[in-house]
C-alpha cells in the first residue's frame, strides 16, 4: 500500500465511522418510532418484534461471512456494496405500504449493514498499521457507537414528531450516497494475503438455527405453542444445531469452531454478550412502547426521558476500557451486571402511574450497567484463545451481541404479547413485570460469569484450552 498522509488516514477513519454511525443509529432510532409505525400500519406487538428482529437476525447471521468476503474479493468493494444496499433498504423502508413489506425491507437493510462494520474495521486496521495510531483509531470507532446510541432516541423523537416515522429511514440515504463517493475517492482497495475460507454449509445452518429459535419465541403467543408452525420451527432449530457441531468440527476454518467453547473465558463471554445485549435490546423495545403507548408521551418526550440512560451508555465505555487495561475485565463486568440487574429490578413493579423519578433512576442505573459491560466482552472472549484465533473469536463476540439483541426483543416481547390485548397493547405495564425479572436475571448472570471467567481457576482452564486449540487447529486437515 502506498504511503498515506495523516490527513488521508483521518478521512478514511471518518468514512468508516460514518458507516458505523448510521448502522448503530438505526438500531436505536427505530425503537422510538415503533408506536407510530403501529398506529399507521396497524402492527401488532409481535409484528413490531419482527420489524426489529428481522434486521438483527440477518445482521447476526452474516457478520462473519461479510468479513471473510471482504478479505477475499476486496474490502472497499464489499464496503461500497454494503453502503448501497443499506441505503436502498432504508429508502424502501420509508415507502413500505404495510408491516410485511417493512419487515422485508429491513432484512435488505441488514444485508447491507452486515457488510459495513466488520469490513470497515478491517479497513481501519489495514490503514492504521502503527500500534498507537491504531489504538486511537479504534477508540474513536468505539466512541462513535456510543454517540449514535445517545443520539438515536432524541433524533428519532424529533423526526417522528415533526415529520413522521418514515423520516427515520430517509436520513440514511444521503449519508450512504456521500460515503460511497468518498470511499471510491479515498479508501484504497485491499485484500487479505490469506483470506479465510467461506463456509456455506455453516452459514446456512446458523441462519436456520437463529431463525427457527426466534420464530418459535415470537410467534408462540400468537399461534399457540402446539401450532405446527411453532413445532416445525423449533424442530428446524434443533436439527440445525445437531448438524452444525459435527460439520464445523470437520472444517479447518469453520464459521464457528465448537472447540472454542473449551475456553472458560470464551464460553462465559459469549453468554455475557447474549445476556447483556438481550437486556439492552429488550429494554429499548419495551420502554419505547411503555412511554408512548401506556403513558401517552410523544416520541420526542420519550426520547428525552431515556437520554440519561443513553448518555451513560455513550460516556462510560472509555472508563470501562481503561479499567480493563489496568485491572482486568472483572470490575467492569461485575459493575455492569449489577447495574443491569438493579435497573431491571426497579422496573419489576412498573405501573401506568410509576413516578418519573423512579423511572429516571432506573434508566440511569441501567445505562451505567450497559455502558460498563461492553468493553470487557471482547477482552474476555479473546483472553482464552491462541493469538492466531483472536480475530475470529472477536468476530464471534460481535455476532453474539446481535444474537442477544434479537433474543431479547423476541423473549421479552413474547412475554408481554401473551399478557396484553389488541394492537394498542392494553395492560402492557403490568404484563411487563415478568419481562423485567428476566432482565434482572440477565444482569445477575453477567456479574456471576464475570467472576467465574476471571477467577484463578478460569485463567488456568483458559491456558490449557488455548494450548489444545492451537495444537488441534494446526493438525486439522482442510475439509474437502
Amino acid at each position: 500500500m502506498p504511503e498515506m498522509t495523516a490527513r488521508t488516514r483521518s478521512v478514511i477513519l471518518a468514512i468508516c465511522c460514518s458507516s458505523l454511525f448510521v448502522v448503530s443509529l438505526d438500531n436505536t432510532i427505530v425503537n422510538v418510532a415503533l408506536p407510530a409505525i403501529s398506529r399507521d400500519l396497524g402492527s401488532s406487538v409481535s409484528s413490531l418484534q419482527w420489524v426489529v428482529d428481522a434486521y438483527l437476525l440477518v445482521l447476526a447471521s452474516r457478520l462473519m461471512l461479510a468479513g471473510s468476503t471482504g478479505d477475499r474479493i476486496g474490502r472497499r468493494r464489499v464496503f461500497q456494496t454494503g453502503l448501497m444496499l443499506f441505503g436502498l433498504g432504508s429508502l424502501l423502508c420509508s415507502l413500505a405500504p404495510n408491516t410485511g413489506s417493512l419487515i422485508a425491507f429491513r432484512m435488505l437493510q441488514a444485508v447491507g449493514g452486515s457488510m459495513l462494520n466488520p469490513v470497515a474495521m478491517s479497513i481501519i486496521t489495514n490503514v492504521f498499521t502503527e500500534r498507537r495510531a491504531r489504538a486511537k483509531a479504534i477508540g474513536a470507532w468505539g466512541s462513535v457507537a456510543g454517540i449514535s446510541m445517545a443520539l438515536g432516541p432524541l433524533l428519532g423523537g424529533v423526526l417522528v414528531d415533526a415529520v413522521g416515522w418514515r423520516s427515520i429511514f430517509w436520513v440514511n440515504v444521503p449519508v450512504t450516497l456521500v460515503v460511497v463517493v468518498l470511499a471510491a475517492r479515498f479508501v484504497p482497495e485491499s485484500r487479505a494475503e490469506r483470506p479465510r475460507r467461506i463456509d456455506p454449509i455453516g452459514q446456512v445452518l446458523v441462519v436456520l438455527l437463529l431463525a427457527g429459535v426466534t420464530f418459535a419465541i415470537i410467534e408462540a403467543p400468537v399461534r399457540g405453542i402446539g401450532s405446527p408452525w411453532i413445532l416445525g420451527s423449533a424442530a428446524v432449530a434443533v436439527v440445525a444445531l445437531a448438524v452444525l457441531v459435527p460439520v464445523e468440527l470437520r472444517r479447518r476454518e469453520p464459521l464457528l469452531d465448537p472447540r472454542f467453547f473449551r475456553s472458560v473465558s470464551f464460553s462465559a463471554a459469549t453468554v455475557i454478550a447474549i445476556a447483556a445485549f438481550a437486556a439492552l435490546a429488550g429494554f429499548l423495545f419495551l420502554n419505547a412502547l411503555y412511554l408512548q403507548t401506556t403513558r401517552g408521551y410523544s416520541a420526542l418526550h420519550a426520547g428525552l426521558l431515556t437520554l440519561p440512560m443513553a448518555a451513560a451508555v455513550a460516556l462510560l465505555p472509555p472508563l470501562s476500557a481503561r479499567l480493563v487495561g489496568t485491572r482486568g475485565p472483572r470490575i467492569p463486568l461485575i459493575v455492569g451486571g449489577l447495574g443491569l440487574a438493579t435497573g431491571g429490578a426497579l422496573l419489576t413493579g412498573l405501573t401506568e402511574t410509576t413516578s418519573l423519578g423512579l423511572l429516571l433512576v432506573a434508566y440511569v442505573v441501567f445505562g451505567i450497567g450497559s455502558g460498563m459491560v461492553n468493553a470487557p466482552i471482547t477482552n474476555a472472549t479473546v483472553s482464552g484463545m491462541p493469538v492466531s484465533q483472536a480475530g475470529v473469536a472477536a468476530a464471534v463476540a460481535s455476532t453474539c451481541r446481535q444474537v442477544g439483541s434479537a433474543l431479547g426483543v423476541a423473549v421479552l416481547g413474547a412475554i408481554v404479547t401473551s399478557r396484553t390485548t389488541g394492537p394498542g397493547a392494553v395492560g402492557l405495564a403490568e404484563a411487563s413485570h415478568t419481562a423485567w425479572v428476566v432482565v434482572t436475571v440477565c444482569g445477575i448472570a453477567v456479574a456471576v460469569l464475570g467472576v467465574v471467567c476471571t477467577s484463578r481457576w478460569g485463567r488456568r482452564a483458559d491456558e490449557r484450552a488455548a494450548t489444545r486449540i492451537a495444537d488441534e487447529v494446526g493438525r486439522q486437515p482442510a475439509a474437502a
